[in-house]
């Protein structure tokens, strides 16, 4: 995945190396700017970039002016004013016209890094939305490849329940294709004219996850100069898929179980409540009884969700869907990527149907990602495969025990840490996992990581 790029223009020359420095430490691209018309000319160009941090007064062109121009040529582009406190004013009018947020200077480390990880993960999830839409509306979305018997149970599942109009709980492991199936489920349901969003609620904070599904009225909270449709309005008459559901909030949850009970909502900071008519798909994959039995999760919200349950078999369990999987993956990225691999050579597949997989498809959809980035020649060879060294020779039957898989992805985790340095981000990407998953595992096998690890 592809760093995120930072655009910052001021004239203060200490401001922007300030910036540069602690941004690109925290793995961000940075290119800087001194002057408004300069930045202009830039977007003018087919830079690519994910946000402008932009001061309020520059020397050769009105700040208010520049924002003007910067929407014009990029009016997707989301925008963080910089300003002093004497200059409050005109940042506020830029939040106005369309910023996302304004910071005053000296502004913490903390502070910036806050707004622009909420702001970020907020384009994400609008990207990743409107991805999935398109997808769905252009009838390309029905993805699933399997060749085993134990999946085609669950697509045949999949299929009957969506008729219905019931709430319906997905369980499995990280990256065996919950989202897939959900996404089926609206795509065949009566619902399919209208919209189908997915929020992760593992990856936002309980005060942005409210905001993101409930959305709020104007001067809600400081900042909120405008008011902002959440979720649950803009999937009304659609679908809402929660995945990882079990690391919601006790008091989001409260919250959720009144919009399944009553069918309204009430926006942050408002007294009114607003009807809408959802159909909600859950994922997780957590014991949820379990995190009932120890207070994490609340029993009548688990009822409400759990109306039909569809377990999905890890990857492990279905190793003759791997091998068909590898081809699709690696169809698509070649398409992507305009090369020519004509196959996959037996000594790869025999690594790759060999191997346990931990992280399930989305491992495997990674792996063939890189095999094709690494590729020389026609065809997917073991060497431009990740090393597993033991973790990927099939294991005896009698040794296929719990036991042992343990075994194997503790090795497999601490091998994949090293490789990159023992950076969280990269492994749990290239695991398949989630970074909050792959810490849970880290503490669950006791490895122990150099203390500049991230």
């Amino acid at each position: 995945m592809a760093k995120p790029k930072i655009l910052i223009c001021d004239d203060e020359t200490e401001i922007l190396r300030y910036l540069k420095k602690m941004l690109e430490g925290q793995g961000f691209g940075v290119e800087t700017f001194t002057s408004g018309k300069v930045l202009l000319q830039r977007l003018e160009s087919a830079v690519s970039a994910d946000l402008l941090l932009q001061d309020v007064r520059m020397p050769d062109m009105d700040g208010i002016e520049v924002f003007r121009q910067v929407k014009i040529l990029r009016p997707d582009l989301p925008v963080v004013i910089m300003t002093a406190y004497g200059s409050i004013d005109a940042a506020v009018e830029a939040i106005k016209l369309g910023a996302y947020d304004y910071i005053t200077k000296p502004f913490p480390r903390e502070k910036i890094l806050g707004v622009l990880d909420n702001l970020l993960e907020r384009e994400h999830l609008r990207k990743e939305n409107r991805h999935l839409r398109e997808e769905l509306h252009g009838g390309q979305s029905d993805t699933m490849v399997f060749r085993s018997r134990k999946f085609q149970e669950v697509y045949d599942l999949t299929l009957q329940v969506a008729a219905s109009d019931s709430n319906i709980l997905i369980l499995g492991e990280s990256g065996t294709g919950k989202e897939l199936i959900a996404a089926t489920i609206h795509q065949n349901s009566p619902r399919r004219r209208g919209l189908f969003f997915s929020i992760n609620c593992a990856a936002l904070t309980e005060t942005l996850l409210e905001s993101q599904l409930f959305g709020h009225v104007r001067g809600a909270f400081t900042g909120a100069f405008a008011a902002q449709k959440g979720m649950l309005e803009e999937a009304d008459g659609g679908t809402l898929f929660l995945d990882e559901v079990g690391d919601m909030s006790l008091t989001v949850q409260a919250k959720l179980l009144r919009v399944i009970q009553e069918r309204e909502f009430i926006p942050v900071g408002s007294t009114r409540p607003k009807s809408v008519d959802i159909r909600f798909v859950a994922a997780t994959n957590k014991d949820l009884e379990a995190e009932i039995r120890q207070g994490r999760f609340r029993e009548d919200f688990f009822y409400r969700l759990n109306v039909i349950t569809i377990n999905l078999p890890p990857l492990r369990e279905r190793p003759e869907d791997i091998e068909p999987l590898a081809r699709h993956f690696l169809a698509r990225f070649c398409t992507r990527m305009k090369k020519e691999i004509a196959g996959i050579s037996d000594e790869a597949l025999r690594l790759l149907v060999g191997y346990h997989w931990p992280g399930n498809a989305r491992e495997l959809e990674n792996v063939m990602e890189r095999a094709v980035i690494l590729a020389r020649s026609t065809s997917i060879t073991p060497e431009i495969l990740p090393i597993w060294s033991a973790a990927a020779t099939p294991q005896p039957a009698a040794q296929s025990c719990a036991v042992s898989l343990e075994a194997l992805e503790r090795e497999h985790i601490r091998q994949v840490l090293e490789a990159n340095q023992y950076h969280k981000s990269r492994s749990a990407e290239l695991l398949g996992i989630s970074r909050k998953t792959l810490d849970r595992k880290i503490a669950e096998y006791g490895l122990i990581l150099p203390r500049q690890s991230a």
